[in-house]
């Protein structure tokens, strides 16, 4: 699902990269991941992530995707041409991504399965494509957060089969998908590590 014009304000704010740089190296510190690995971003939006990833984790590749053409520009807009050179962007869909069976070292995902209708199948796509032992960085929010009085009118996500702390930790084991290490605010949001098992 695109983001309407008040999410893009949340997202493409200064704010936004401040928690995100607080973020991950947060998940810099509890990650196994080498540099030189191969990498993906789902849902990258501007392109804030993607440069803090190139930064923090050093992968010989790296390739951000978002939904939005729109969203995409904006990220080659965004970085610097020495960082933007070394990221391929593409529009593309998380439930589709096209890609063969594990073959990606590491897949970022900032704030993007509570936007996708069917987000136990966008799990198990980025499961698919994770190399067993790859990992899987995940920052999600719980429906308190985009689904109140107030922000439901505001904001725009899907308003049927929507996750709470309990049900993603359980998709997250039906995908093999182990949590290694994680943050998380009951009825906000969770900050993790997963590690993709046999």
């Amino acid at each position: 699902m695109k983001l309407n014009w008040a999410e893009r304000w949340v997202v493409n704010n200064p704010s936004r990269v401040i928690q995100q740089r607080v973020e991950m190296r947060w998940l810099r510190k509890k990650s196994h991941l080498k540099p030189g690995a191969v990498v993906l971003e789902v849902g990258c939006g501007r392109g804030a992530g993607a440069g803090l990833i190139l930064r923090e984790f050093q992968p010989a590749v790296l390739q951000a995707m978002d939904l939005d053409v729109e969203m995409i520009g904006k990220a080659k807009d965004y970085l610097s041409p020495e960082l933007g050179r070394r990221i391929f962007f593409y529009v593309g869909d998380v439930l589709r991504l096209p890609y063969k069976d594990e073959a990606l070292d590491a897949v970022f995902a900032f704030g993007v399965l509570h936007h996708v209708p069917d987000w136990r199948a966008a799990l198990g796509e980025i499961a698919r494509v994770l190399k067993t032992g790859g990992t899987y960085f995940l920052e999600e929010i719980y429906p308190s957060l985009y689904q109140n009085f107030i922000t439901k009118h505001i904001l725009l996500h899907p308003r049927q089969n929507r996750f709470l702390s309990q049900d993603l930790k359980e998709a997250m084991k039906g995908a093999r998908l182990h949590l290694e290490s994680h943050l998380e605010i009951e009825k906000i949001g969770i900050l993790g590590v997963l590690i993709k098992g046999n």
